[in-house]
């Protein structure tokens, strides 16, 4: 199977993990989407650099009815309007047992076939900024910033009471740096204005906007 990629040098090295036991798999990198559309012989197509505009989604368009997956967490198939497979793929999320999926109707054969080929075991979610996993993962990094706004805690003391008392790989403010602070910034910006509970901390949008050099994150 030819797999073609195009993203970043964490997450392809996530894909090849993903792909190490399938049996002739061809990985075939591109440095952007117009080198992605000219990969014409490959079976299946990852953007994991995939953002929400008209041109980009045009040149993937391109490449149906192969399978297309879209990195594309806070976005979703409704807004974009094209039947790509819409996955998590945040860094530490794609090499995981299960791959979260967001799918049109009317795919769902197709996806079916192509996780078959994979090996991949998947999960169908609902097609809503943040999927599921992304969603808990954000309020849990949102919830210890307040924690560490109020001064309850430090930043290590709560990273080690989390991996402790949930088992989860990584504390919260360890896994925010390896997804990237903005990226969960952005989640709770889009979840807060319909529900009160992904409010942002106030000192997570602080680190945000001083990292980014400016304020004016758009979103």
């Amino acid at each position: 199977m030819k797999i073609a990629a195009i993203g970043g040098t964490e997450i392809i090295e996530e894909l090849k993990l993903k792909t190490k036991d399938l049996a002739g798999a061809q990985l075939l990198l591109a440095k952007n989407v117009n080198e992605l559309v000219e990969i014409h012989d490959a079976d299946v197509y990852f953007d994991f650099d995939f953002t929400m505009n008209d041109d980009r989604i045009h040149q993937l368009e391109k490449l149906l009815p192969k399978p297309v997956f879209i990195n594309a967490v806070i976005n979703t198939l409704a807004e974009i309007g094209r039947p790509f497979f819409r996955i998590n793929a945040w860094p530490t999320f794609l090499n995981r047992k299960i791959l979260e999926v967001s799918v049109l109707e009317g795919s769902m054969e197709n996806l079916k076939k192509c996780m078959e080929d994979f090996g991949w075991q998947y999960q169908i979610v609902p097609d809503l900024p943040g999927m599921i996993s992304s969603r808990i993962i954000a309020m849990i990094i949102n919830e210890a910033y307040y924690t560490r706004e109020d001064g309850t805690s430090g930043e290590d003391d709560i990273d080690i009471a989390m991996k402790l008392g949930t088992n989860y790989p990584y504390g919260p403010f360890e896994w925010s740096q390896k997804i990237g602070l903005k990226n969960i910034f952005l989640l709770l910006e889009t979840l807060g204005k319909t529900d009160k509970r992904y409010i942002v901390s106030t000192l997570l949008r602080e680190e945000v906007l001083q990292s980014s050099g400016d304020y004016k994150i758009e979103i």
